[in-house]
């Protein structure tokens, strides 16, 4: 029957159907482009550009109100691309000068370049009309968010000019920033605008509603006038130099470093680079945002660290993303000291192999060497991960994963069961042509000392996608020994369903533009405990998108709880719940995201119900106070009011985050977060000072301080450092 089932499977994903498949012309020239704005050299007249945008919001079945018309040119070494953006005036929505701004809420323009044609991978670029860039890559198929990655970063030129009801931007691209197959002829390609006047976004391949605005599968064509030569990467070395002093008061120590290290990137072809890091430092990375954590388990927090960033969706797209992940690049360069608490583990040095070797077949090779610390009883590391990718059909692909832990300090204090940690999986990850069907299934394998049985995960997932309904059918089984060193799992000893259903309606006429209902039961079994329940959280959930793009939801939990251990449930070190206890409970929750077009937005989502044996209450905003381009200021607040039985403790829990984002000019910003949390008893300053005087070139200022709020407060520990980090093309 599975097996039949599978078979089924594989036939979807084969289908070739799609909707509309669009074309524009890209021409040779041997004209020198100047970058101007102005579109006035004769080699822009040669084809007809890229245009007839249809509506993606408010309606997918119109076109736009307004159009956007892309010309595209070529050489041996850039693409060239002249956009011109009609608009109903010139009061454009500009809330930052900063370079990766994230298109919701402002004016801007931003293509899609599929270069190998396989509906999965695509590089990003994009423009607002005071002409600030972003770049980013999508992976995954653009199915998902968390595919879309604005870490990555690369060297191009524009310039941008306003005219009375349009603007137009003009680009070089170097073709060494893209990977594509040599000889190539055709790219697919896609572009989306946002219209904040007209209130419109707007796609130039069109996009049905219910899929995100940069899903690969519905692109058109960019066909060359010739095929594509070899690619002309340089290599590019990037070295820094950084000088911190840091005063930790807890420990009563106070010293200077001075740091030196750096990047390389080789190409080794069109399609396959090479990586190289040394000595890394990654204190200019901007600090993580503080949550307010009321389970009992982790959280995981996305990486920010540019080596990690490139063809990343090749290592860290396997198994399960919430509760099995094997592979989470940010478990290096960090471990449990002697208190149990994570800690930095310095990284001496690293290589990384990532691309295409040929149209079907990706590679991705990671090696990182970790620094022993027998001061906090952490061996070196040798860490290494192997992903093969092999695509199939459409947009399917069938992936092959080995990772190994491997401890290279031979200390005594290091146990049997720390030696060594090794995976070895297979994922099978579905996407149909015109994405309504998607899916994944993996069966992973660890091996670790001590060990040797019950030591699998697996699980499958079958997506259902149409304009009125979307269906989900998903499991996963972890066995008790199972064990990733560099991956999330959240915990062992589980069989998990997570099914969903939803209805989606669009009406015609009124202030909502869509909205859904939704039901997702989560319920969760231990397999070693004969199937015992474990929990249940049967969540549903009315979710609304208005015209003036602000958001409504509101959600139902009805929740079931066994303690397999004791649990603190206010977080206050009071007397604990008891273990082989269980609790059932319901909460209400309500979610509301204001026009983010005006100067003044927020989000409020109050919370109250039931919470174990007792009540809570929450309140979380955020509101964000815009003063185009220049100055951005935000803040969120968290407070949650947990009330339960005498013996048991009450708390009052506060997390308040501040925020100052200033962009005087392009190429300067300075951003200031603060974060206090009670439940972590800290408050942490965190100042960052950009100065971008060559690109991809930066000097960092960054000042960090942490105060002790608990009985006193004190400070904890201080640091500021002056980074410069320079792009050489050899």
């Amino acid at each position: 029957m599975l097996f039949r089932v599978f078979i089924i499977i594989i036939i979807i994903s084969s289908l070739n159907t799609i909707a509309q498949n669009k074309k524009v012309n890209v021409s040779y020239i041997n004209e020198e482009i100047i970058l101007d704005a102005v579109l006035n050299e004769t080699s822009w007249s040669k084809n007809k550009p890229a245009t007839d945008f249809w509506q993606y919001f408010p309606t997918d079945t119109l076109q736009a109100i307004n159009q956007t018309e892309i010309t595209m040119l070529f050489d041996d070494y850039n693409l060239y691309l002249g956009i011109k953006v009609y608009s109903s005036g010139n009061n454009y929505i500009i809330p930052s000068l900063k370079r990766d701004f994230r298109a919701g809420g402002s004016d801007n323009i931003t293509l899609l370049f599929d270069t190998y044609n396989d509906g999965s991978n695509a590089f990003l670029f994009g423009i607002n009309p005071d002409g600030v860039m972003r770049e980013a890559l999508v992976s995954g198929g653009g199915k998902e968010l968390r595919g879309f990655t604005t870490s990555w970063d690369t060297k191009w030129e524009s310039v941008t000019k306003q005219y009375d009801d349009y603007y137009i931007s003009e680009w070089a691209i170097p073709l060494s920033a893209f990977k594509y197959k040599e000889g190539e002829s055709r790219w697919r390609f896609n572009s989306y605008m946002f219209d904040t006047q007209s209130n419109e976004r707007t796609t130039w391949n069109q996009i049905p509603q219910n899929q995100f605005i940069f899903n690969l599968a519905f692109m058109g064509d960019m066909v060359f006038e010739k095929p594509l030569g070899k690619s002309k990467t340089p290599i590019s070395i990037i070295p820094y130099i950084n000088t911190i002093a840091i005063n930790n008061y807890e420990e009563n120590k106070e010293f200077f470093e001075l740091k030196v290290g750096g990047d390389a990137k080789i190409s080794i072809s069109n399609s396959l680079n090479l990586d190289i890091t040394v000595n890394p430092d990654f204190s200019q990375v901007e600090a993580d945002q503080v949550v307010t954590n009321l389970t009992r388990f982790e959280v995981n927090l996305p990486e920010k660290r540019q080596f990690f960033i490139e063809n990343s969706d090749l290592f860290a797209d396997f198994g399960n993303s919430l509760d099995a992940n094997p592979f989470f690049s940010r478990r290096i360069g960090i471990a449990k000291d002697t208190t149990d608490t994570y800690i930095e583990n310095d990284i001496i040095g690293g290589v990384r192999l990532s691309g295409k070797i040929n149209t079907n077949f990706r590679i991705g090779l990671l090696n990182i060497q970790t620094k022993n610390d027998s001061e906090n009883e952490i061996g070196g590391n040798n860490n290494t991960v192997l992903a093969l990718q092999q695509k199939v059909f459409s947009r399917s692909n069938v992936s092959f994963l080995f990772i190994n832990r491997q401890d290279t300090s031979n200390k005594d204090f290091i146990i049997a069961e720390e030696k060594y940690n090794r995976v070895i999986g297979i994922d099978y990850n579905l996407a149909n042509i015109d994405n309504s069907w998607n899916g994944k299934f993996y069966a992973h394998k660890s091996f670790t000392p001590n060990l040797d049985s019950k030591n699998y995960s697996t699980g499958a997932r079958l997506d259902y996608s149409s304009k009125k309904w979307r269906f989900r059918a998903s499991g996963l089984y972890i066995d008790g020994n199972f064990k990733s060193d560099l991956g999330f799992i959240r915990r062992t000893d589980i069989f998990k369903i997570d099914p969903k259903a939803e209805y989606l309606l669009f009406p015609k006429q009124g202030k909502i533009n869509r909205h859904n209902f939704n039901v997702v039961p989560i319920i969760v079994w231990k397999p070693e405990l004969n199937f015992q329940l474990a929990d249940y959280n049967i969540i549903s959930s009315w979710n609304a998108e208005f015209n003036n793009t602000s958001r409504i939801n509101v959600s139902i939990f009805n929740r079931y709880i066994y303690l397999f251990d004791e649990f603190d449930p206010s977080f206050s070190d009071g007397l604990s719940l008891a273990m082989n206890t269980d609790y059932t409970f319901s909460s209400i929750e309500f979610n509301l995201q204001t026009d983010k077009r005006k100067p003044i937005s927020f989000k409020i989502k109050p919370s109250m119900g039931q919470f174990f044996n007792g009540f809570k209450y929450t309140f979380d905003t955020e509101i964000n106070y815009r003063v185009q381009p220049k100055f951005l200021f935000s803040i969120r607040a968290r407070y949650d009011k947990i009330e339960l039985p005498k013996p048991y403790s009450n708390n009052n829990i506060w997390l308040v985050s501040p925020k100052i984002d200033l962009t005087f000019t392009k190429s300067l910003f300075w951003s200031t977060l603060v974060q206090y949390s009670s439940l972590q008893e800290n408050l942490g300053i965190n100042s960052r000072l950009q100065w971008r005087f060559a690109p991809l070139s930066d000097l960092f200022l960054v000042y960090n301080d942490n105060f002790f709020t608990d009985s006193e407060f004190a400070p904890r520990f201080r640091s500021i450092n002056l980074k410069i980090t320079y792009w050489l093309y050899l």
